[in-house]
């Protein structure tokens, strides 16, 4: 992994990417937003970071294909240097769009289909039971489709999260195996109870970890060679990855401060060892310049500097709700007014939210505290990166509130 180029300055304009493959910049003013505004979020950020919340954060804010605002805040890691403009962050759960968008590829290609059962690839999981408690369990009404694992309906859990036999069992099962592949790993949650009947409940879950270990299945090789050939080398994703393999970037790693760098119970992962797990759920970590590509690609309708990744049609099935009439689920992550797509919250209402946003909106973000979301009716999207589990979920309704508040004309008027 590596970029050439030297740091931006928070809040500065440049006429001219950041890096060589970056998406070029403009003025706030002529995308629409008003840069007193957006400065305004750099400053309450900034009042957050002054106050010993987390060390520092990136926020990238693009529309119509141009990035409106840069900014590179606080410190790379506590007591240490200025965050430099292509540092290097755990994205968590912001890997999950990557993994669903790989398996849609494998669909358009007819690899893969949607109404397949998981067991026609992972032939594990062609019976299973669903706990009715901590000691018993019933068969499963039907098999989980390659389709529930996209959208969160598959009946599997996460276990470090809510309480329930099946969420017990993985915790256990987790903390006894320790670091497996996703082969591995999807044939040990095959032995394990699911917490819901398939196609039922929207449960948060080890779900893309498992479609990672389908990739690969189909593929025939390791989840990040697959991503190094359909994504990140024709996307010039260049500090995108399971780990970072050259030690001259490792200076470039954001880093939590002490005392906030577990999620849940379990520390946060370390970038610099090439790690036998490599989670289509979790595992990647990334900069704000190489995700505003992939997000920008999606928002072009699946193709970017002449490069085709998906069809239009592809990427609107994806970022729409697939959940419908189904039971959200006690622990349903993106909250009022949103649905879930293949990969992403979707919005579903203007209102209800206590965030503000755009109906069919999508997005997702990463327990370590990174942040995506893109708005196609306001042709926008954008970016934040930080590392502090404790810190991520208040500071993006901030962020979007803020951002929004900074919008000052609609795409047709600017």
């Amino acid at each position: 992994m590596h970029r050439l180029g030297s740091l931006l300055i928070a809040g500065a304009l440049a006429a001219t990417p950041l890096f060589a493959a970056d998406l070029p910049q403009v003025a706030p003013e002529a995308a629409g937003f008003s840069a007193e505004r957006l400065d305004a979020l750099d400053a309450r950020l900034q009042k957050r970071i002054d106050a010993g919340d987390f060390p520092g954060a990136i926020v990238l804010v693009a529309r119509a294909g141009e990035i409106a605002h840069f900014s590179a805040l606080g410190a790379q890691t506590e007591g240490g240097g200025k965050m430099p403009a292509d540092a290097i962050f755990r994205i968590y759960s912001m890997t999950k769009p990557i993994t669903s968008a790989v398996a849609m590829m494998l669909v358009e290609e007819g690899e893969l289909g949607l109404a397949d059962p998981l067991s026609a690839y992972l032939p594990e999981f062609e019976n299973m039971t669903v706990a009715t408690g901590h000691d018993s369990t019933e068969p499963a009404k039907r098999p989980i489709t390659i389709h529930d694992l996209m959208r969160h309906t598959s009946g599997l859990t996460y276990g470090f999260f809510g309480v329930g036999p099946a969420r017990d069992a993985l915790k256990t099962m987790m903390t006894e195996k320790g670091d497996m592949s996703n082969r591995e790993l999807a044939r040990e949650l095959a032995k394990l109870p699911l917490e819901h009947q398939p196609g039922t409940t929207w449960e948060y879950s080890r779900a893309t970890d498992v479609l990672g270990a389908v990739i690969e299945e189909i593929e025939g090789k390791p989840l990040g060679e697959v991503f190094e050939e359909r994504v990140f080398g024709p996307l010039d994703m260049t500090d995108t990855g399971f780990w970072v393999e050259d030690e001259a970037d490792w200076s470039r790693l954001a880093e939590a401060k002490e005392g906030d760098r577990n999620i849940g119970n379990i520390p946060m992962f370390n970038p610099r060892e090439d790690r036998v797990f490599e989670s289509g759920g979790g595992g990647l970590v990334s900069t704000a310049q190489d995700y505003a590509r992939f997000a920008q690609m999606l928002m072009n309708g699946g193709d970017l500097d002449g490069v085709r990744f998906l069809s239009p049609q592809t990427v609107a099935y994806m970022t729409s709700d697939h959940l419908g009439d189904l039971e959200h689920g006690k622990y349903f992550l993106p909250g009022p007014g949103y649905g879930f797509g293949l990969g992403f919250g979707v919005r579903l209402e203007l209102g209800v939210s206590p965030a503000m946003g755009s109906v069919g909106e999508y997005g997702w973000g990463g327990a370590a505290g990174t942040y995506y979301w893109s708005d196609p009716r306001s042709d926008m999207f954008a970016v934040y990166m930080m590392q502090s589990p404790a810190a991520r979920v208040p500071l993006r309704a901030t962020l979007r509130n803020m951002v929004y508040g900074a919008m000052m004309k609609t795409p047709a008027s600017y």
